[in-house]
């Protein structure tokens, strides 16, 4: 009964939190935490007597009675939120592996959640790197439900905190390990940790693990990837306490939140690249690799390249003298054959990522061969180039290749012209830095000359690379680059500049802070001028401060001021200033009016130009009671002329820039007017040299029409003229047969058909009833008479050859006839005979082919 009756609650807390008796325990936990919530910071001291024994935690959230754990759970996570990052430190490595093992599992929720709820405070109070470190041996837990627990842990972890404030490398290097676990819980929820990576890497985080992976594996996450690609970019929904600290102070600057807008939408530099050794790939190339690179043969040097391949495939290359390897890279790309302009690509881009800075000193070899074989129209050749330049580029910076890429944008190939603008696009949009404002003006003037190009992808690339220089730099910066560029190419522009996703974002220089610096000096004296006793010392310093305001107000005031003050010495005004330390009469005066004077302080400005007026010394012996006032208000107007001057120059500064900007823009517009200009005249020129070619190409053509019809008519005399000498050769054998005898009976019947009708060929028969057998005597013996028979001799000659004996030519029987006439007699007795001997052989062979002779069997 004791024991019942005895009052825990006077015990000390620490007492408690290790009492034997679980609810003594529990009432423990739960009074710790009404005292956190009602402590007013980490130096109270409840909550220093905690952060000192830290030890006790462990117990507190590994608790064996499951209700006491869930109430010390919760003290932790109120502990944790007053304590900040010493509490934080102290305790996390005596209760993170115990929260994670204990508490994730457990079957309540409450205790759960606030598990859950402790892990998130120990990331936010101090660095989310050290909880990580003490997570992930528990994926090596020998019950599942730890490991699944704690994998549930972690995707709440990223997706609270995001991958930008934790690393996510050490868990993406362990993912694989976790997926090949017996128990399905455990690859459900690496599932879904792995999906939430997915959210925030997207495909880059797949180098570190995916490869390890079964492929049926490989599936299953790609159609879980599938549901979550077009979702919105995720964002940060708890921010660590130095995150929140730094939000409020730029939230609490001028400007805070524009700036805060844009740290939110940049993109995100993660490093997601695994860390390798690094590989001495000089000792592994070929002996022979520059003796097959100096062969003939196009297979020899390829073979030498995919042994070389071979060799620099590995993540991470060790620096060494490559000089000579990319000499040969470069030869290389002038090779004839493409594959091994394609292998050496290869090359080039693994050396280049292999080295990654190491590499830039060999830019400059390699760079512009490659960039001149974009010539090669085949996108294989396109593409392993294209991937080389990339990598090479990487290695480098906007700024060393700059010069070398605009050159080529001047190339006289379109296709390298091209191309070259496609590596620009890729480069711009990869760079982590916005370019300097002249490399802006070089690309935008290389880009702006594109879009008048002749081809229509030319000018599209050319509006790209000025659309993505648009997104990186703003508006502000790219309206000069756009104003000479109508409304067609602006809106092209636009549609690039739009669509396009960058790295680097332009952020314009925060103004020098000349304002705040230039406030305090004006501050200083109107400090001091509320103290009236401190006047005579400034006195001396009043005139140099009043010099700059000499325009305004203090320019008469101080002159009456200084007859004043000289006027109890009856001397001169300067003279009395000189001596003014000197006289202490000239102080007294002063001490009485200064402290009467505060309701009068307000009179002496209104008074001011009154007095300013008449300069001659008439006020001076009853106005004396007021230049103690009129020296007090002076200060006040010099003080705001400092303030005011500050602001002046700052503003004349501000003009003056402006101006000059103006100027720049001016004489910007000028050049692009008169480039507009100039190429409106070559237009116009172009137009008229093109007006005059299609004018002598009409020309010409005319003339071939003309020179066509000419050889027609030609053509046709000359066969008008043809068939002219085939008549008159017709009209001459006409009139030669007419001055000629009619042929003899036997020529008649040699060269008549059986009918009687027309003339026959020399191979007709010829046999009827006025056959040539019948009168062959005659014909042989011939007339008796000379000249008979040398006109039948002549008419057989001709009848023979105008019948197509093929014997006599047309040429020997109109010399013939011609001759025929003149010729002696006997010579026309020797041709006749001759012919005649003639016609017998022919006859005798005609008859033995016909078999007419033969005696009848």
């Amino acid at each position: 009964m004791a024991e019942a009756e005895e009052d825990f609650s006077k015990l000390p807390l620490p007492d408690r939190f290790v009492h034997k008796n679980w609810k003594v325990r529990k009432e423990g936990y739960e009074a710790a935490a009404k005292e956190f919530d009602l402590a007013a910071s980490e130096s109270d001291p409840v909550v220093r007597q905690f952060i000192n024994d830290a030890s006790i935690w462990k117990g507190v959230v590994g608790d064996s009675n499951v209700a006491a754990q869930q109430e010390g759970l919760k003290a932790l996570c109120s502990f944790l939120q007053i304590s900040g990052a010493a509490g934080c430190q102290r305790t996390r490595q005596n209760t993170i592996a115990t929260v994670a093992e204990k508490g994730l599992p457990s079957t309540r929720p409450a205790a759960k959640q606030s598990a859950l709820e402790a892990l998130m405070l120990y990331v936010e109070t101090d660095r989310p790197d050290p909880v990580i470190e003490e997570l992930l041996p528990l994926l090596s837990h020998k019950q599942p439900k730890v490991i699944a627990a704690t994998l549930d842990a972690l995707s709440q972890i990223y997706h609270a905190f995001g991958c930008k404030t934790i690393e996510p490398k050490p868990v993406l290097k362990i993912l694989p390990k976790v997926y090949g676990h017996a128990d399905k819980n455990v690859r459900a929820k690496a599932q879904e940790l792995t999906v939430e990576f997915y959210r925030w890497l997207k495909d880059a985080m797949k180098p570190l693990f995916w490869g390890e992976l079964k492929p049926v594996q490989q599936q299953d996450l790609d159609k879980l990837f599938e549901k979550v690609k077009d979702e919105p970019p995720p964002k940060q929904e708890r921010l660590l306490r130095s995150q929140q600290a730094a939000k409020e102070a730029a939230a609490a600057a001028p400007g805070g939140g524009e700036d805060e807008e844009e740290e939110e939408e940049e993109a995100v530099a993660i490093d997601l690249e695994p860390e390798y050794e690094a590989v001495n790939v000089i000792s592994k190339v070929p002996a022979d690799y520059s003796e097959r690179m100096a062969s003939s043969k196009w297979k020899d040097r390829k073979e030498a390249l995919d042994d070389l391949h071979k060799v620099l495939e590995v993540p991470k290359i060790a620096d060494g003298p490559f000089d000579d390897l990319v000499r040969t890279f470069a030869k290389s790309m002038k090779d004839a054959n493409i594959m091994v302009v394609i292998t050496a690509a290869g090359c080039v881009e693994l050396l280049a990522k292999g080295l990654k800075r190491g590499f830039s000193k060999y830019r400059s070899t390699i760079m512009s061969p490659m960039m001149e074989r974009l010539k090669e129209k085949k996108q294989t050749v396109a593409d392993a180039l294209g991937n080389a330049l990339d990598a090479v580029f990487a290695s480098s910076s906007l700024s060393d290749c700059l010069e070398e890429v605009v050159e080529f944008l001047k190339h006289k190939n379109p296709q390298v012209k091209l191309e070259s603008t496609r590596f620009l696009v890729r480069s711009l949009k990869n760079i982590r830095e916005a370019p300097s404002q002249p490399e802006v003006k070089t690309i935008a003037e290389a880009a702006t000359k594109l879009l008048t190009e002749s081809q229509a992808v030319q000018r599209e690339a050319g509006a790209e690379v000025l659309g993505t220089l648009w997104k990186i730099m703003g508006d502000r910066m790219m309206n000069a680059h756009l104003d000479g560029l109508d409304d067609i190419r602006k809106a092209k522009i636009k549609e690039f500049h739009d669509a396009a996703e960058v790295k680097a974002k332009y952020k314009p220089k925060a103004a020098p802070p000349p304002k705040p610096a230039a406030a305090p000096p004006g501050k200083k004296p109107l400090g001091k001028r509320p103290a009236g006793v401190k006047k005579p010392a400034p006195a001396a310093a009043a005139p140099p401060v009043e010099e700059p305001t000499a325009p305004l107000v203090p320019k008469p005031t101080s002159r009456p001021g200084a007859s004043k003050l000289g006027a109890p010495k009856t001397g001169a005004s300067r003279l009395g200033g000189l001596k003014k330390p000197a006289a202490p009469g000239a102080a007294s005066p002063r001490r009485p009016v200064v402290s009467p004077p505060p309701e009068e302080e307000a009179e002496p400005p209104l008074a001011q130009p009154k007095f300013g007026r008449g300069l001659a010394g008439r006020p001076i012996g009853k106005p004396q009671a007021e230049p103690a006032a009129a020296p007090v208000a002076a200060p006040a107007p010099t003080g705001i002329s400092l303030v005011e001057k500050a602001e002046l120059d700052e503003l004349r500064a501000e003009v003056e820039r402006l101006r000059r900007q103006n100027e720049d823009l001016r004489s910007d517009r000028t050049k692009l007017t008169s480039q507009v200009y100039e190429l409106q005249n070559q237009n116009a020129q172009l137009i008229e040299d093109h007006t005059r070619d299609v004018l002598s190409i009409k020309a010409k053509e005319t003339q071939l029409v003309r020179a066509r019809a000419d050889c027609e008519v030609s053509e046709q005399t000359i066969y008008n003229q043809r068939r002219e000498v085939d008549r008159l050769k017709r009209e001459l054998s006409r009139q030669v047969r007419a001055t000629s005898p009619p042929p003899t009976d036997l020529s008649e019947q040699i060269y008549t058909d059986s009918n009687g009708a027309g003339v026959g060929r020399f191979g007709d028969s010829g046999y009827g009833s006025q056959g040539l057998y019948g009168r062959r005597d005659r014909f042989v013996n011939g007339p008796t008479s000379p000249g008979g028979d040398d006109t039948d001799a002549r008419s057989g000659k001709s009848s023979l050859s105008s019948r197509g004996g093929g014997r006599i030519s047309p040429a020997d029987r109109a010399s013939s006839r011609i001759g025929g006439g003149g010729a002696a007699g006997a010579e026309s007795w020797k041709r006749a005979a001759e012919v005649t001997q003639n016609l017998k052989q022919r006859i005798e062979m005609m008859k033995a082919k016909q078999g007419i002779g033969r005696p009848p069997q």
